[in-house]
Formats: structure tokens, C-alpha cells, sequence
């Protein structure tokens, strides 16, 4: 799980070991939290740093629900998916959050707690990035007039991050919950701020999931309830 970048499936997991399926599922789940950031955590960014922001849907399509399960279109939001929000600092670390809602009243509280008040912003030029400018040294990439790259204005690296995420979990997953999807994101964070870029093999990587099991417990009750 800490070396295969789009991760590796209970099924598959089961297959090899030779345990239960559920067995399998449990355990991933226990090394999913042991990914997950223990304690406090400092801001992204800093002087002279840049995040960029933006958003992705997590879901398949809604017309291929049967109809009395469709989704109501949530402001923010897109049918049938689940949010994610991620901040990628350049030649950093990634934090994502699954927020209900990708509306400014959301996002300004996670931009305002994540990220230092020096950073450089990068976002594209949707409406709930106006007047970031406020909090940060904010740049708009203007992707509604095929704008993509202006100098070193661009959000390519956020971009990339989600096509990660999105062909783990298309590819590797198929199916991700509603309520377990926190677990994936702290998953697939975890290789991309572990990764070899930034000096971690893939021995380095494996020890460092094993010390974030300290201090947690993860049952299998839990994983099924409110509190998990």
C-alpha cells in the first residue's frame, strides 16, 4: 500500500495473502488511518512558497443510477459525487479535505486554517476564489478563455495530483464511500507527500506508516459508524 502509487485493492489483497475478504478490507483500512496526520499540523506555503488550489468530484455518473436514486444537485456541489478539496504546495506536500461543497463559504475557512498568509495562491477562476486576494497574493487562471499557463501562473501541479487520485480509484478501487473517503485521500496524500521527490524510498515510506499506527485504534465498529 505505501509503495504502489495508485494503491492496491482488498480483492487483491485477499488473493495474495490468503486471508478473508473482509479481513483484507479491515486491514486496509487500519493502514489507511495509520496514514491519516497525527497531532497538529504547521500551514502549507510560507514566503516566497505557492499552493495551488482546486477542486475534484469523486463518483460515477449519475445517469447511470436508477432514477429514484439519483443525487438532488447540491449548490457547490456536482449529482451523485463527492467533493474534494486539495491544497499542493510546488515541490511539497498536499493536503485534501472531503468538504460538502465547494462554495466560498466553505472553502475560505480551510484556505484561512491550511495555509500560511504569506503564500502565493494559485487558483483557476471559478466564482468561489474571488477576492482571495484579501487573505492572500492570489493569481487567476482564467481556464473559461482556454487560459492555462500565464508565466509561472498555473494549477498543472494540482491538476496532476488529481489525476492520480482518480485513476486509483477508478482503476483500483472502482467504488469509494461516502463515509470512508477521508481514508483514501489520507492514503493517496500520504505516498504523494512520501514520495520519491522528496528523498523517501519506498523502505523509508513503509516505516513511516507503520509509526503513524502509535496512539491510534481503529475497530471494526468503527469503521461503520458516525465516529469512525
Amino acid at each position: 500500500m505505501t509503495a504502489s502509487k495508485k494503491g492496491i485493492s482488498a480483492h487483491q489483497l485477499h488473493r495474495m495473502l490468503g486471508i478473508t475478504y473482509k479481513s483484507a478490507w479491515f486491514m486496509s483500512h487500519g493502514i489507511r488511518e495509520a496514514m491519516r496526520p497525527g497531532g497538529e499540523t504547521g500551514p502549507l506555503g510560507g514566503e516566497g512558497k505557492t499552493v495551488e488550489a482546486n477542486e475534484t468530484f469523486i463518483g460515477g455518473k449519475e445517469k447511470n443510477r436508477h432514477k429514484s436514486k439519483r443525487a438532488k444537485k447540491r449548490l457547490g456541489g456536482s449529482w451523485g459525487k463527492e467533493t474534494v478539496f486539495s491544497l499542493v504546495e510546488r515541490e511539497g506536500q498536499v493536503r485534501s479535505v472531503h468538504t460538502p461543497s465547494v462554495t466560498a463559504a466553505t472553502l475560505l475557512p480551510i484556505l484561512k486554517a491550511q495555509l500560511d498568509h504569506n503564500t502565493k495562491l494559485m487558483t483557476d477562476d471559478v466564482g468561489q476564489y474571488r477576492h482571495r486576494h484579501r487573505d492572500f497574493d492570489h493569481e487567476v487562471i482564467n481556464h473559461s478563455a482556454d487560459e492555462y499557463v500565464r508565466g509561472e501562473a498555473h494549477t498543472n501541479t494540482v491538476e496532476g495530483y488529481f489525476s492520480i487520485l482518480k485513476r486509483g480509484v477508478t482503476g483500483t478501487y472502482h467504488h469509494v464511500s461516502q463515509l470512508h473517503l477521508k481514508r483514501y485521500l489520507a492514503e493517496f496524500d500520504f505516498r504523494y507527500n512520501e514520495r520519491t521527490a522528496l528523498g523517501v524510498n519506498d523502505a523509508q515510506r513503509a516505516d513511516k506508516a507503520l509509526e503513524g499506527i502509535g496512539g491510534k485504534r481503529l475497530n471494526y465498529r468503527r469503521t461503520n459508524g458516525a465516529r469512525a
